[in-house]
């Protein structure tokens, strides 16, 4: 780590801190007492606002608990960063209501020439693409402020009205859903957002702080695909579903053999079949039979189309 770098840690380090003393920089980067010292007299000089305790237990004792100064990021750093900014602009909705073309000038506006001229390149030679929105989503942003706040929202989808916890949201091929506990019917589930029809907090309190939540979601995946499976993929097959896999399936390598595992509910078995469809020859199924009759039932039918 070269000196610039081991500043921004160290400037990362402090920031949730309120006192600090020089052997705590030494055994966290593993440097000299005479290092430490001169890093903190750099990071005085880059803005770090302190004083010295005097006596046995002093050390420094920091004026305020935030990031002092902007971060110092390297050039593979500033690279990166634009290109998680490009893929994003790709996406016609997002929860975050803010321009990303503006968000770009700004960054831009930070660095050197020469570091402009590098991130215009990357935006040139390095193409990222991805499935844009499909749906129309409604209330992202609301739906973000009410997992951030922990706060109970009550939604009319096409489907439901209830009062919601919202867990998290999801973004998978051009659709966002959300998760969430239902508090009337005691039930989780996961919901399209371009479904939702109309959207307000609810001034009832939260019944589950989203680390139940998190638990509740765990209980679901695990109790909810209950019908468990297993399928034989080649190593194409395990390409695929490497690039498109949900929750309820892993993958597995025994004996130089790739399986494709998991499980699934009852009412999920359509959605089981036109997935494995979409493996072509690259997938087997083993068990269940259900699966295995539904899927080659599927094939029957798509044989008597032509």
């Amino acid at each position: 780590m070269n000196r610039s770098e081991r500043l921004n840690q160290e400037l990362i380090f402090l920031s949730y801190r309120q006192t600090f003393h020089v052997k705590e920089l030494m055994q966290e980067f593993n440097i000299s007492k005479r290092t430490a010292l001169r890093d903190i007299s750099s990071l005085e000089q880059l803005g770090l606002s302190f004083y010295v305790e005097p006596g046995r237990y002093g050390g420094y004792q920091l004026m305020q608990q935030q990031l002092w100064v902007p971060i110092l990021l390297n050039s593979q750093e500033i690279n990166a960063l634009f290109f998680a900014l490009k893929a994003l602009s790709l996406l016609s909705a997002t929860p975050f209501e803010k321009s990303y073309q503006t968000i770009y000038k700004k960054l831009m506006a930070t660095l050197s020439l020469s570091n402009q001229r590098q991130v215009a390149k990357l935006q040139r030679v390095v193409n990222y693409y991805s499935i844009p929105n499909l749906d129309a989503p409604t209330h992202l942003s609301d739906l973000l402020t009410a997992i951030l706040d922990e706060t109970v929202v009550q939604l009319t989808t096409s489907l439901v009205t209830a009062k919601f916890q919202i867990f998290d949201l999801l973004y998978r091929h051009g659709i966002w859903f959300f998760s969430g506990y239902d508090l009337d019917s005691n039930v989780w589930g996961i919901y399209r957002c371009d479904t939702i029809k109309s959207f307000q907090v609810s001034e009832q309190p939260a019944q589950y702080t989203w680390e139940q939540l998190a638990e509740r979601q765990h209980a679901y995946d695990r109790d909810h695909h209950n019908i468990r499976y297993k399928c034989v993929l080649t190593p194409l097959g395990r390409e695929h579903v490497q690039k498109n896999n949900y929750p309820n399936m892993r993958l597995e390598h025994q004996d130089g053999q790739d399986y494709l595992v998991g499980g699934y509910n009852q009412d999920e078995l359509a959605y089981m079949i036109d997935y494995l469809l979409g493996l072509g020859r690259n997938v087997k199924i083993i068990y269940p039979e259900t699966l295995k009759t539904g899927y080659l039932k599927e094939l029957q039918q798509i044989q008597a189309f032509y």
